[in-house]
């Protein structure tokens, strides 16, 4: 019987995928035979600590930066060939950073302006061998967030991107979805996972009673970019153990 979630010979760029969520989604598709390559913001992949939630054994590394689209431009592409795009770069500025000018352009550009950037570099290339690319937002762009307004309008912005890319790169034979996380422990959500009384209080919102793990939107990202999904465009999975209700 033939498996869906086989990516036996497939090539797969996660951007943002040398920690967190992003890296338990690649070493999902590097578990399921695909080859893998991530996108960081460090020098190398030395620059990771294991101890940090960074798995890059078996993954092919490039920094860039993907809040300068001139970099986004530049990078080289990491196959001749590319079957899978996952978009899950991000960053938050804490403390009220993001009322302000230099706090909102960094999370707009990081968060937002990347995806579009990212998506047209390797429109060709998966237009070629009929990919698909996943976006990674948040349930915080369905909510208000009265801390972070870039961080929750960028997500915003990226489940709405998911919808038009979706429209507009079908044509090429290219599915465009996207899956909103809710409360995962990774290096963004330590001001809520650090503090045992905030993280009691997160988790009593939860219906399912827990954190996601990278492994939760793994799963979701491997669903979304297989044969399973074949008929699904444009659209967002929330995967927040019912956070959002």
């Amino acid at each position: 019987m033939m498996d869906d979630t086989d990516f036996t010979g497939r090539r797969v760029l996660v951007v943002g995928g040398s920690s967190g969520i992003g890296n338990g989604i690649a070493q999902a598709f590097r578990d399921r035979g695909a080859e893998v390559h991530v996108w960081g913001t460090r020098a190398n992949a030395a620059g990771y600590d294991p101890a940090e939630g960074s798995d890059l054994a078996g993954l092919g590394y490039t920094c860039v930066d993907v809040g300068s689209p001139d970099a986004i431009e530049a990078a080289p592409a990491p196959f001749p060939a590319l079957d899978v795009l996952v978009l899950c770069q991000g960053t938050v500025v804490y403390k009220r950073g993001e009322f302000e000018r230099e706090g909102w352009d960094k999370v707009m550009a990081v968060n937002l302006d990347s995806l579009m950037h990212c998506s047209r570099k390797f429109r060709p290339q998966l237009a070629e061998t009929g990919g698909s690319i996943i976006i990674v937002s948040s349930i915080s762009g369905l909510k208000a967030n009265i801390g972070n307004p870039a961080y929750a309008a960028s997500k915003a912005g990226a489940i709405s991107l998911t919808k038009s890319l979706g429209q507009a790169f079908a044509a090429d034979g290219i599915r465009v979805n996207g899956l909103a996380p809710g409360l995962v422990d990774t290096k963004l959500t330590k001001v809520t996972t650090a503090h045992p009384q905030r993280l009691e209080g997160a988790i009593a919102n939860i219906p399912q009673r827990r954190m996601g793990t990278p492994a939760d939107m793994a799963g979701a990202a491997i669903f979304l970019a297989s044969p399973l999904a074949s008929y699904v465009t444009g659209h967002t999975l929330v995967v927040d153990g019912g956070l959002s209700l």
